[in-house]
């Protein structure tokens, strides 16, 4: 399998922090690289730190303007704030999240900060933006007053800017931006050129623009229908994935046969099938196709419905078609890659994420695979994936308040973590030792 783009390890979102948000309650950083590995138990705040960016998402996508955040949308469903809002904060009055996200392609750092108001309803506190590492900062608050405004962008542009009349801080969504009120009927003012605040070149469209091409893969994927609807196949994809799937297979069919050469053999690779067809049912509706058996026979007239194979073959295949039409530096999460996965599959996983993170795709990998983990410290070991690449993030919660802790680590030239904590090996030689142990007794 080869691609031929170029990886470019610094677009798009290169860290995000959260505090505040369920069980992270203190603030939690995690560095993102083309494979970023979330692992930890259940419940240990892994899907919690990369929630915040789903509701940004569905709430930049929605088709009208839900305000700060949309809560129960196609990404991340929630009925009420206090469900995400953490209990768990030292200030038991304080009622509120942030969500940091840093680019360092575009030497930023934005952080916003949600508040919970006494009728329950959610605003934005605050929005900052700092650039030049931190040498410059913004700090825009609603109910702002002007001549406070225009004093705190001069001092950020470090430049005196005579402004013919009143701004005014709005909500943008999940953004805080800035309007110009005119005086004396100056319609014609425009506001100078800031493109660290606005424009093409500011954080908030920036985000925006990674978020909207930010492809999500959920753990719950329902890809087991007898027929799909037909949509878009992109570049952008709103809502999670795999909706998107059957008419991705049927454009490439198409246009792009390569493409459907490489997916097949990614299945093979995998042990599922080495052949897939999408049908045209009607102007609406696709049909996906398999091959019954692994490797295809006669020709290639051996195919089954996909709903008629293992749940393995419509779980992973989200997943791989995500792999195949992301750009480098395009944000791709994927929760629980290995789902209904042979263990022999998993471990074969590993080495198709690399490929993706060689090219610059930058994949967010939530996990409980312990065979797909150590194929990446395999790959690493066997000088075929540079450990540069990867950052490996261990979630924990304590057992005295709940609270979630977050291990970073790299890994080394030979493909270690050092001393992160990772139990998944140690789970497994416990369980091998005990089974022995039972064996062992029946020869007394």
């Amino acid at each position: 399998m080869q691609w031929t783009e170029k990886k470019d390890q610094n677009k798009g979102i290169t860290a995000i922090s959260v505090q505040g948000f369920k069980s992270l309650a203190n603030e939690s950083r995690i560095e993102i690289r083309p494979l970023t590995i979330l692992a930890g138990a259940n419940s240990s705040g892994k899907s919690s730190i990369v929630q915040p960016l789903l509701l940004m998402k569905q709430t930049l996508e929605a088709s009208y303007d839900p305000g700060p955040l949309l809560l129960n949308g196609p990404n991340a469903k929630f009925t009420s704030v206090n469900q995400f809002i953490s209990r768990l904060q030292k200030d038991s009055n304080c009622q509120e999240f942030s969500v940091t996200i840093e680019n360092v392609e575009h030497d930023f750092i934005l952080k916003n900060v949600f508040s919970l108001r006494k009728n329950q309803t959610l605003e934005i506190r605050e929005m900052i933006v700092n650039t030049e590492r931190g040498k410059r900062s913004l700090r825009l608050i609603p109910n702002q007053r002007s001549g406070d405004l225009k004093n705190a962008i001069s001092k950020f542009l470090s430049t005196t800017i005579e402004w013919p009349g009143g701004l005014k801080v709005v909500g943008k969504r999940c953004f805080l931006g800035i309007d110009f009120d005119p005086l004396d009927g100056r319609s014609d003012f425009v506001l100078p050129s800031v493109p660290e605040l606005y424009g093409v070149d500011g954080p908030s469209f920036i985000i925006s623009e990674t978020l909207h091409r930010m492809i999500h893969v959920p753990g719950l994927r329902d890809n087991t229908e007898r027929v799909y609807p037909k949509t878009a196949a992109g570049p952008d994809f709103p809502g999670t994935f795999e909706n998107y799937v059957a008419t991705i297979i049927s454009d490439w069919q198409e246009k792009e046969a390569g493409r459907v050469k490489l997916l097949e053999a990614m299945l093979l690779d995998l042990g599922l099938t080495g052949k897939i067809f999408a049908k045209v049912v009607n102007d609406v509706q696709i049909e996906l196709q398999v091959g019954r058996l692994p490797k295809a026979r006669r020709g290639g007239e051996d195919l089954v419905n996909i709903s008629d194979v293992g749940l393995g073959v419509s779980q992973i295949l989200p997943v791989l078609v995500s792999l195949l039409v992301a750009k480098p530096g395009q944000l791709v999460y994927l929760e629980q890659p290995e789902l209904h996965l042979h263990p022999r599959a998993q471990y074969a996983l590993a080495k198709i994420l690399a490929e993706a993170a060689k090219r610059g795709v930058k994949l967010v990998v939530e996990t409980h695979s312990a065979l797909l983990l150590r194929m990446v410290q395999t790959l690493v070991a066997q000088r075929d994936l540079d450990p540069n690449l990867v950052k490996l993030h261990w979630f924990s919660r304590s057992d005295e308040d709940g609270t979630t802790s977050i291990h970073s680590a790299d890994l080394s030239k030979k493909g270690a973590f050092g001393d992160c904590p990772v139990d998944f090996g140690d789970v497994e030689l416990k369980a091998e030792g005990t089974y022995l142990d039972a064996v062992a007794g029946w020869r007394k």
